[in-house]
């Protein structure tokens, strides 16, 4: 055979081999899509995830169901969805605890950088940093000292190693420089229950779930996690305004689908998620919950790729120098 016959069955085998993704993904989805969120149903995350399968759900014209897989610090629901068919019929929900895993835990049997096609960053907001109503400080300088006066005599709540709430604690704790007792929780529901009943000291939560508490006062707030303040919680400082602008840390959301999943199918994804976080309904929900949906420059598959890369890194550098050892995700 010529070279250039063999040129064209080189090719030939090529498209053949190429043309049941390229088929499946130009007639993506023409079946129920499964959604995994690695948390428990009913929380931020939850809500997010079936407000985003229900409007993507629309768009395509096709059930999304939303699959709670929680556990081991979300590392269950996350290893599912790596497993999972790279076809798009599953894919995955998830925050910044994906980004904290590999410093956090040393059984993971897949690895979190390399296991997920990025499709989109979803919204974002800041933590609040809150206490019990009957603690004896007004501001974050006046708790400051407090912090300082009674060290680890003093308790701080957290829903499980490697929560945002985590995440958010221990960096209090570095600008602030002090050890406070750490108590977990298996969640920030059950934490805010025991700060609003005196049994904590202090708690960082997110701006979504703290604000109703706040407002109500049931609880007193010291500063949000962010550069400016909530439109929502107008009277709480932003944290340069409280004199710790080292405290910035943002909660975030994004779509994930198994690496290797078609890029046509990635693509699609990306185009319904921006239709998602424009639509004005959308925002107005998130405006109410303290969260923005990411600018135009940052939803793209590529974007999300870069910024997980400073993400897997910021939070390596954040339990180096908290002194974390890595465990078991149980």
């Amino acid at each position: 055979m010529s070279l250039a016959g063999w040129m064209r069955l080189f090719a030939g085998v090529v498209a053949a081999l190429m043309a049941p993704a390229w088929a499946h993904a130009q007639g993506y989805p023409n079946k129920q899509i499964t959604q995994i969120v690695v948390f428990a149903a009913g929380g931020p995350s939850d809500t997010l995830g079936r407000l985003l399968g229900d409007h993507v759900g629309r768009q395509f014209g096709q059930q999304i169901v939303v699959e709670n897989v929680k556990g081991a610090g979300g590392t269950i629901g996350m290893e599912r969805a790596a497993k999972a068919a790279p076809d798009g019929y599953t894919i995955m929900t998830q925050h910044g605890s994906l980004t904290a895993a590999p410093a956090l835990y040393t059984n993971l049997r897949f690895d979190p950088r390399t296991a997920y096609e990025p499709m989109g960053l979803i919204n974002t907001g800041p933590m609040a940093v809150v206490s019990r109503k009957t603690l004896e400080t007004s501001t974050f300088k006046e708790l400051i000292a407090w912090m300082k006066e009674k060290g680890d005599k003093a308790s701080i709540g957290f829903a499980g190693v490697g929560s945002n709430s985590y995440v958010c604690a221990i960096l209090l704790q570095q600008q602030v420089g002090v050890k406070l007792a750490m108590v977990p929780y298996t969640g920030t529901g059950p934490a805010m229950q025991d700060l609003v009943a005196g049994q904590i000291d202090l708690l960082c939560d997110q701006a979504t779930t703290a604000t109703q508490q706040i407002l109500s006062g049931t609880v007193k707030a010291y500063a949000v996690t962010s550069k400016q303040r909530l439109g929502g919680l107008k009277d709480v400082p932003s944290n340069v305004e409280a004199g710790v602008p080292g405290l910035d840390y943002t909660i975030w959301n994004a779509a994930y689908a198994p690496k290797g999943t078609p890029k046509e199918v990635i693509d699609r994804w990306n185009e319904a998620i921006g239709k998602f976080v424009t639509d004005p309904v959308i925002v107005e929900r998130f405006a109410a919950t303290g969260t923005v949906p990411f600018p135009p420059e940052m939803r793209s598959p590529a974007a999300h790729a870069k910024f997980l890369e400073g993400q897997f890194d910021f939070f390596a550098k954040l339990f180096a120098e908290a002194g974390l050892k890595k465990e078991e995700a149980k």
